[in-house]
């Protein structure tokens, strides 16, 4: 009879499943009220019922975007909002519907849905006069996340997310490979959920998959207890709301942009994501934070939920853990025991009606180095090991966690080639013919992405597609003001978007930028290079008027006016109408080709003008091997520190970012206090340098730099030893890649490893071959072998820096014949270098700055690298003095803490050089000026002569091999030694 009765059972249950979808339990839900309504949600007010006065702290609670709101109340008794209104708390839910029922549902995107809360979050605060708790699930806590940035906190009183991953690439499911997940992610977002969207099957199918051990077992046991209905009602709400009645559609729209966002550009984490082209960080985030962690979660997983520590540096976060999947951290009798008590304690304690829950500790946040995923196998063995026996799979799944193991690592190391490679190849094709140029490749990307993001500035995003319709329309004001091909116009603004468009616009043209510094008197360099007309900002407008010469004034708007002389030839480029605008027969965009001259850099240099001349194929030399040596890819964020009229930021900067696809983030210029937000609100991974740039930053004290920031390599030219060691320190985990370019011909070395501070590297793939050629500094003149061919030095000897003259070298001239052997072409640089055992290149000195001693010449920059190498020198410079007709090699530098180095400490560190090539003095100074680059500049120096006997400052004892104290009476000596060495020079 027993058996019979429990035949009959199991087909009726069977039966009611089958028809009704489950099994009926009398349970009821908890009562609400909707509140607010809008296309985008409806806002639940749970018991709305309840007295004002007694409602309690609110707390409003966000579903995930595929799972529907009810998933905060699957029952009254074990329901979080039930739970929460018996501690006395006002719970809110957040019901963002189906989109495949609500008008314009498929056209939702992610930041709709922030936007939304945010709004929410207002309303709520409107109808109860109170800052609200937000809490979220799974995606709901991200998006709680992400709107408690966008707002900055604001009437926020704390955050509760349960099982919401911030640092997404840290614990896959799985233990899938970070590269490979980043590069799937972007590959579905642009080419499947562009026009595709999740229905709720699909959504529930896909996370029954992530568990299907689980998912199998708990199917079992429901056919295996089908006949004990009793054994069966007490979870019978949740498994039919996991089983079917919890899922809803996701729009395609809010599908790819999540992928791009939080998973192919980890931007939960970095910082620098969009919503509604206002530029978001969590590093804002200074409410309480509260996470609930799952220990056996394979989808919100502890070391990617645990991101929120260092993704929230000025917030303070806390954790609480349970043994729990990802479900069962709001479902179910773990989370109703556990979970909801637990948020609700967490809620009162912050508004001071308890203490704080016994079981909510401040977070730890360990970096995920190497490990295969944030669930320990310890837990996941004892979460599943049951689970397994009792249904007999789960091998196939561990064999692929060991597969992917196996194959991380591979993964992740061909990324780096996959990108450089096609970089590398591209630069070989490019002939003096080729078209190729920056507006080339900039429109290039918007083909590619022209919803991309182009650039950052001032906390506004500004697309591929708006940058290049921006572009266009200047292009037409440019040549309704007669600028044609080949033409040189200046350029002198600010740093702003309209700069950049600027340059872009002139090399879309064809014509040649001509870059200068604002703040300087320009005529004279400006005559020089041939310059007829300027293209200038409204600030600047005043100090290039007085040169004669045509002004085209660009920014600010067209709204705004400018108060000029009438007579003067100023053109105002926004109140062209560019449809007004014929385009000439001759016009054809981005024509320019490698061998044409594309910029002119001017920069002053010790009192005198510098001129680069930047050919297209010189551009896009630095731009693809920048973005190569940097591996610089689309998850990049490229920070443009430097002004835009500085090599750095051209070719590096800018050149890199296009190259490799990568953001570009502009600032207004050198501030800490911006850096330090933009550098967290931005997710900025690379920055651009020049010389002492860094110093500016990383001595104030107010810049609180505790390991939190995105930054990982930073990027420039003629970092000083010393810098270079505190901005790594610092900035640790970053390092810096350091660059040199030659003026002349296509010589790019780079530094990429880092390991070597202040050498330059090595030749960057695709520059051209360099060697070091026997030269007298004295006379200038390079040196001969007995056959005639210029001597090649050998290791540690120091040489000129040549380079070979490519095909794109010759065609722009300056190279010379029959340097190494018979019909060879090199081009010469400036510059002296050494080359060590490894191959790697010194830079040395310039052959002008070259101290010629009657003791033989005396390089400048070995003696400012031996001096920076003290911890208390902060600056420091070589320079030569004439005393009676001789010259003595002087170095100065600047304290660091204000602690002088104790003469012992300063004869140790130019121990280090030859005899011959030590200073004859060194001496403190109270400043070291900085030309507009931030380079270190002696003339000052120079001209003030020998430095006065004192305390600070002491000679070279040549008997003793040290540094001794400078007095008077020596001093009369040096000056009586170098007048009768100058006489016998004479004569």
């Amino acid at each position: 009879m027993g058996t019979i009765r429990r035949v009959v059972a199991t087909a009726q249950n069977g039966l009611e499943v089958v028809r009704l979808g489950g099994l009926e339990t009398g349970l009821t839900t908890s009562p609400f009220e909707v509140v607010e309504r809008s296309p985008m949600y409806r806002l639940r007010r749970y018991f709305p019922d309840t007295d004002a006065a007694e409602a309690g702290p609110p707390i409003v609670l966000v579903p995930p975007m595929m799972m529907s709101a009810d998933v905060y109340d699957v029952t009254r008794d074990q329901g979080a909002v039930g739970i929460l209104h018996d501690m006395g708390i006002d719970p809110w839910v957040v019901d963002f519907g189906s989109p495949d029922s609500e008008v314009g549902g498929w056209d939702r995107n992610l930041a709709d849905h922030v936007i939304a809360i945010s709004e929410i979050i207002d309303q709520v605060r409107t109808h109860t006069g109170r800052d609200v708790h937000l809490s979220g699930y799974s995606q709901g806590g991200m998006f709680a996340y992400q709107a408690a940035a966008y707002r900055r906190s604001r009437n926020i009183a704390s955050l509760v997310t349960f099982g919401s991953p911030v640092d997404t690439l840290a614990g896959l499911p799985f233990g899938i490979p970070a590269g490979f997940a980043s590069d799937a992610a972007d590959f579905l977002a642009d080419h499947v959920f562009n026009r595709l969207a999740v229905s709720g099957w699909m959504a529930r199918t896909g996370f029954q998959l992530l568990d299907p051990v689980k998912t199998l077992k708990s199917r079992v046991d429901f056919l295996r207890q089908l006949h004990d209905r009793e054994a069966l009602l007490p979870r019978e709400q949740q498994r039919r709301f996991l089983a079917s009645d919890g899922w809803v559609a996701w729009s395609g729209p809010a599908v790819a942009e999540l992928l791009k966002q939080f998973i192919a550009h980890n931007r939960m984490m970095t910082g620098g994501f969009v919503i509604k082209d206002q530029v978001v960080s969590l590093a804002e985030l200074t409410c309480p934070v509260v996470a609930f962690v799952g220990e056996v979660d394979d989808i919100g997983q502890p070391a990617a939920v645990r991101g929120i520590r260092r993704a929230a540096p000025r917030a303070r976060v806390f954790e609480s853990t349970l043994r729990a999947g990802h479900f069962g951290l709001v479902v179910g009798s773990s989370a109703a025991i556990h979970t909801w008590p637990t948020a609700g304690q967490w809620v009162l304690w912050n508004e001071g009606l308890g203490a704080r829950p016994s079981n909510v500790s401040l977070m730890r946040y360990e970096q995920n180095l190497g490990r295969e995923s944030g669930v320990s196998i310890s837990d996941r063995v004892i979460h599943t090991v049951a689970s397994v026996a009792e249904v007999g799979v789960g091998v196939g799944k561990g064999i692929s966690d060991f597969a992917s193991g196996a194959l991380r690592g591979t993964v992740e190391l061909s990324g780096e080639a996959t990108r450089a490679l096609p970089r590398l190849a591209r630069l070989d094709q490019i002939q003096p013919h080729t078209q190729i140029s920056l507006s080339r490749l900039l429109a290039e990307q918007r083909r590619k992405a022209p919803n991309g993001e182009c650039f950052l500035f001032d906390n506004c995003v500004h697309t591929y597609e708006a940058v290049n319709q921006r572009i266009d329309n200047v292009v037409r004001g440019l040549i309704q003001s007669g600028v044609r091909p080949a033409a040189r116009v200046g350029v002198v603004m600010h740093t702003r978007p309209s700069a950049l468009v600027a340059i872009a616009a002139l090399s879309r043209l064809g014509a040649v930028a001509v870059l200068l510094p604002p703040g300087r008197e320009v005529r004279t360099v400006l005559r020089r290079n041939g310059v007829e007309r300027i293209v200038t900002d409204p600030e600047n407008l005043d100090s290039v008027i007085t040169t004669g010469m045509q002004i085209l004034v660009l920014g600010g708007g067209d709204l705004r006016s400018l108060a000029v002389d009438p007579s003067a030839d100023v053109v105002d480029l926004e109140q062209i109408d560019p449809d007004a605008v014929s385009l000439p027969g001759w016009y054809r965009p981005d024509s320019g080709v490698a061998r044409e001259l594309a910029f002119i850099i001017c920069s002053e240099s010790n009192g005198h003008w510098e001129m680069k001349r930047i050919t297209n194929y010189r551009w896009a030399l630095s731009a693809f091997g920048t973005a190569s040596a940097a591996d610089l890819d689309r998850g990049d964020t490229v920070y443009c520190l430097a002004p835009l009229h500085h090599s750095s930021s051209l070719l590096a900067a800018i050149g890199g970012a296009l190259a490799g696809g990568s953001r570009l983030a502009l600032t207004r210029g050198l501030d800490p206090e911006r850096f330090d937000e933009e550098v967290h609100r931005y997710g900025v991974t690379v920055v651009s340098y020049t010389w002492t740039m860094m110093r500016e930053i990383i001595d104030v004290d107010s810049i609180a730099l505790d390991g939190s920031h995105p930054v990982r390599l930073f990027i420039g030219s003629g970092m000083p030893q010393g810098l270079w060691r505190r901005t790594t320190e610092r900035f640790s985990p970053a390092k810096v890649l350091e660059f040199y370019a030659s003026t002349e011909g296509d010589v790019v070395l780079a530094n990429v490893a880092g390991v070597k501070v202040g050498a330059k590297g090595r030749p960057l793939p695709g520059s051209a071959e360099v060697r070091l050629a026997g030269f007298d500094p004295t006379t200038g003149r390079l040196l001969e072998d007995e056959q005639g061919f210029i001597k090649e030095c050998p290791d540690e000897e120091v040489g000129l820096l040549l380079g070979r003259a490519g095909v794109h070298a010759e065609v722009s001239g300056g190279a010379i014949r029959g340097i190494f052997a018979a019909g060879d072409a090199w081009i010469p640089t400036d510059y002296l270098f050494r080359r060590d055992a490894d191959g790697d290149y010194w830079l040395v000195d310039h052959k002008k700055t070259v101290i010629a001693t009657p003791r033989g010449p005396v390089f400048t920059q070995p003696i400012v690298d031996a001096l920076v190498s003290l911890g208390r020198v902060d600056l420091a410079v070589a320079y030569g003095v004439e005393v009676g007709g001789v010259a003595l090699a002087v170095a100065a530098f600047t304290l660091l803490d204000g602690r002088v180095p104790r003469v012992a400490e300063i004869s140790d560190a130019l121990g280090v050089l030859p005899l011959e090539l030590r200073p004859d003095i060194v001496h403190v100074v109270a400043d070291i000026p900085l030309g507009s680059s931030y380079r270190p500049c002696a003339e000052g120096l120079r001209a003030g002569g020998l430095p006065k006997p004192g305390t600070r400052v002491w000679y070279l004892d040549r008997v003793s091999r040290q540094y001794k104290r400078l007095t008077k009476a020596v001093a009369a000596d040096l000056r009586e030694v170098s007048a009768d060495a100058g006489h016998s020079a004479v004569t």
